[in-house]
Order: structure tokens, then sequence, then C-alpha cells
């Protein structure tokens, strides 16, 4: 990987990840594109710690508070059910799935869920519910009413961002828009779980930059860092964006994208499993 294509994949990550459009399928389908190799799932694991250390800077404040809320329910029963501390703890439960998940179905998500094919349809089907949940989903709750079984629901849905089209925030949204929460807690919510899953993943593949058909660390740290600035723009506007927009342009987004994708493959035009067929 030279430094331009990082540069370029960089961008694309911190202009994606917040997005409900997949930033793994972004990366994905931006080097098939260009005709670059495929940046991988460790380049993409590693990249976003970029893009979560901007969710860290943005709710700093409100990290703190479920830190220290967490840490005292420890040791002090009487803190277990302050709503910092209940929320410090489902975001935990809600990282279990993903956990389970990755580790289960690691081979496949280095290789197997990487089919542009498969991109393509998850973009489709994933775009639709999130439509679907942004029109019926009552948005009434807010976190503080949050409970084990929605906090898992949250995970599993996290968890179908393993496969690149879901999107990792578009998949949670989706579940708390159905669960009944409003745009802007669904997505607080989506961004938190998050980050315990993303560190986990990026530093568990941290391993496999450098090595044989990796990423160099240099092209990685630059374009982590790109990650990072450019995602805490997009965070900081999609936050205000949500409070009196619907999801709807994404949605089509995705649509046409996925469909895109399909016509692009179908024709021979892109290989699935690599970038533009020769």
């Amino acid at each position: 990987m030279g430094w331009f294509e990082a540069l370029v994949l960089g961008l694309v990550q911190g202009l994606t990840e917040f997005l409900p459009i997949s930033s793994s399928a972004h990366l994905r389908i931006t080097a098939a594109f260009a005709g670059w190799d495929d940046p991988g799932a460790a380049f993409t694991a590693v990249t976003q710690i970029g893009t979560e250390l901007a969710v860290i800077l943005y709710f700093s404040k409100k990290i703190g508070r479920i830190l220290a809320a967490w840490w005292r329910s420890i040791y002090r029963p009487e803190w277990r059910h302050h709503p910092d501390a209940r929320l410090g703890w489902l975001i935990i439960v809600g990282s279990l799935p993903i956990v389970v998940l990755g580790l289960l179905f690691q081979d496949a998500i280095d290789s197997a869920f990487r089919d542009l094919r498969l991109t393509a349809t998850t973009l489709i089907v994933f775009g639709i519910l999130l439509l679907i949940a942004d029109r019926v989903g009552r948005q009434y709750r807010t976190l503080d009413q949050l409970t084990v079984p929605h906090g898992i629901g949250y995970g599993f849905a996290q968890a179908m961002a393993l496969i690149p089209g879901v999107s990792r925030s578009g998949g949670t949204v989706t579940a708390g828009l159905f669960l009944g929460y409003t745009r802007a807690e669904a997505a607080e919510y989506a961004f938190l779980l998050a980050l315990p899953a993303v560190f986990g993943s990026g530093l568990y593949k941290l391993t496999d930059i450098g090595g044989e058909n990796s990423p160099e660390w240099g092209p990685t740290i630059l374009a982590t860092l790109v990650a990072f600035g450019v995602g805490y723009l997009v965070i900081a506007w999609l936050m205000n964006y949500i409070k009196t927009k619907s999801y709807v342009p994404f949605v089509i987004y995705r649509i046409a994208l996925g469909v895109l994708l399909i016509v692009l493959v179908a024709t021979g035009a892109l290989d699935p499993n690599a970038g533009p067929a020769m």
C-alpha cells in the first residue's frame, strides 16, 4: 500500500464510519474501483481505532461520567442503579455478541464476507431495514430506559457489521429505532457501544500489520490519523443532522450503491473477490 492509497482510504474511513453506509464496505469498494488490492480486514480494524478515538474526544465528558460511575458501582452497591453506571454495564453486555461471533467467524471475516456480491446485498437489505425502522420506530425512549435485553439486541445488531455492507452504526441504530429509541439516543449508544469492540478488534489485528500480504506500518498509521480527524468532523455534523432529519438520504444511497455493485459484478466489470476485471 502506497502513501496516496493510505491517504484516500483514511479519508474514506473517516467519512463513512459514523454514517449508516458501512465504512468497511466503502474501503473494500474504493480499493476495487481504484484497482488496488483489497486493504483487508486487518487494515480496516486498525484504521477504525482512529475513528473511535474521535468518539472518545467528542463524547469525552459523557464517557468520563460513565467510567467514574461504573467504577464506583463495582464496590458501592448504591451506585449500581445510577444511569451512567447502568450504561457502562450495558455497554459491556452489548459488546459480548460481537466478541463471540467475531472469534467464531474469524476466517470468514477475512475471506468470504469480503465478496462484493455479499456487500451489495447487505447494503440494499439493511438499507431497507433502516428505512422501515426510521418510519415505524416510535422514538420516545432515552438511554436512561435502556434494559439488558435491549442492550443485547443492540449488541447482536452491531455484530452483523462483521459483514461489510451492514454498517456498525447503521445496524445498531436500526435496532435502536425498532426498540423505540430516538435517532440521537440510538446513534449515541451505537457510537459508545462500538468502543470496546473496535479497540479490541484493532489491537487484536495489530500483529497482522506489516506481515505478508498486509499493509506496512507507515501507511496504516497515516490512514488512522486521517480517519481520526475526518471522523471527528463527521460525528459533529451527524449528531446535529439527525436531530431534525431522517435517514432516508442514506437509505437511497445504500440501495443505489448496492444495485451499481450488482450490475458491475454481473457484467464482469468488477471481480467480486478483487478489483476491476481484466
